[in-house]
C-alpha cells in the first residue's frame, strides 16, 4: 500500500519515542529478564519459541565475544526455567564479517553450551555474500552437536540445490521467503515464483525425510503446506510452523495448535530495537500495516 511506503519513508525523521510505539509489539524488551517473561507467556499459550538478540554486522571482536556470552547465558536460564525455547543466531552478529575464524570460535562456544543444556541452535541466514560461510559454520557446529539447524531462503535460486545437498534424516531447516535485497540474477523477485520455490523446498525436505520449519505469515502458503501435510500423511513431529513475534494472524495460529501442529514464535529482543525497527520497516514497508493493525487490535499470543 502507498500509505505504508509513505509512513515507512518518514520513519527516520520521527522521534525515537514514536518509533518505540511501532517496535513494542514486535520486540520482546531489551534485557534477558524481559524476554524470558515473554517466553513464559508464549509457552503458557501453547507455543514454542526461538530467541534472537537484535544486532548484526559486528565490527569488533570484543562485541562478538560479549554477544556470545549473552547467548550462553540465555541457554543457561532457558534450561533453569525449563522453557520450550531455543536460540537463533546471525553469523555476522558473532563476527563473520571480521573473519570466518572469529565466527567459528564464537559459534563453537555457543554450540558447546547448547549441547551442555541439551538444547537446539539455529543459524539464521543473512544476505547472499554470507550464505556459503554460514553453511561452513553449520557443518562445523553439526560435528560438535547434532541438534543444530540452518535456514533456506525461498527467494534464492540456489536454495533447491542447497536443500538437495544438505537435507537428510536429522537435518533441520527453517524455510522462509527471505527479506534481503538481492540481484535478479540470483533471486526471484516475483511473489508467485517465490511461493512456488517455497513449496518446492517443502517437497524436497519431505522427500529427504528432513525436519522442516515453515516460517511464513502468508495464509495462501499455509493452506498449501497443510494440503501437502495431509496428502503426504506427515506426523506432527516431522515439521513445525514458525512466525514472527507480534505479527497478527487473525486466529490462524490457534487453529494450527488445535490441529496438533507445533507453532514456534521467533522472538527478537535487545538494546538495538531502534536500528532493527528502522531496518525492517525499510526492507518491508508492509510491516507498517501489520503494526497499525496490531496497535488497534486485542489479538495476541
Amino acid at each position: 500500500m502507498i500509505i505504508n511506503k509513505l509512513i515507512a519513508s518518514s520513519i527516520p525523521i520521527l522521534p525515537k519515542w514514536f518509533i518505540k510505539l511501532f517496535s513494542n509489539p514486535y520486540v520482546a524488551g531489551e534485557t534477558i529478564d524481559d524476554v524470558l517473561q515473554h517466553i513464559k507467556t508464549i509457552n503458557q499459550k501453547g507455543f514454542s519459541a526461538t530467541v534472537d538478540i537484535l544486532g548484526e554486522h559486528v565490527s569488533d571482536k570484543e562485541t562478538s565475544r560479549l554477544i556470545t556470552t549473552n547467548y550462553c547465558e540465555l541457554y543457561d536460564k532457558i534450561n533453569q526455567e525449563s522453557l520450550d525455547c531455543n536460540l537463533s543466531v546471525k553469523p555476522t552478529h558473532l563476527g563473520l564479517e571480521l573473519s570466518l575464524d572469529t565466527a567459528l570460535k564464537n559459534f563453537e562456544t555457543i554450540i558447546n553450551k547448547a549441547k551442555e543444556c541439551s538444547n537446539f541452535l539455529r543459524l539464521d541466514m543473512e544476505n547472499s555474500p554470507h550464505t556459503d560461510n554460514t553453511f561452513k559454520i553449520y557443518n562445523h557446529c553439526k560435528n560438535i552437536h547434532h541438534n543444530v539447524g540452518v535456514v533456506l531462503q525461498a527467494y534464492l535460486k540456489r536454495s533447491a540445490d542447497d536443500a538437495k545437498k544438505l537435507a537428510r534424516r536429522g537435518f533441520s531447516a527453517r524455510i522462509c521467503k527471505g527479506i534481503y535485497k538481492e540481484s535478479s540474477k540470483i533471486a526471484y523477485h516475483d511473489q508467485n515464483e517465490i511461493r512456488d520455490n517455497f513449496l518446492k523446498l517443502v517437497e524436497i525436505m519431505i522427500q529427504k525425510k528432513a525436519y522442516a520449519c515453515y516460517a511464513t505469515h502468508d495464509q495462501y502458503l499455509i493452506d498449501k503446506i497443510i494440503e501437502i501435510i495431509l496428502k503426504r500423511k506427515l506426523k506432527p513431529n516431522q515439521f513445525e510452523f514458525q512466525v514472527l513475534y507480534g505479527v497478527p494472524m487473525d486466529g490462524r495460529l490457534e487453529e494450527l495448535i488445535k490441529k496438533g501442529y507445533k507453532v514456534r514464535v521467533y522472538v527478537p529482543f535487545g538494546s538495538e530495537w531502534y536500528e532493527y525497527s528502522l531496518r525492517r520497516l525499510k526492507e518491508n514497508p508492509n510491516i507498517v500495516g501489520y503494526i497499525i493493525k496490531n496497535l488497534f487490535s486485542n489479538n495476541s499470543y
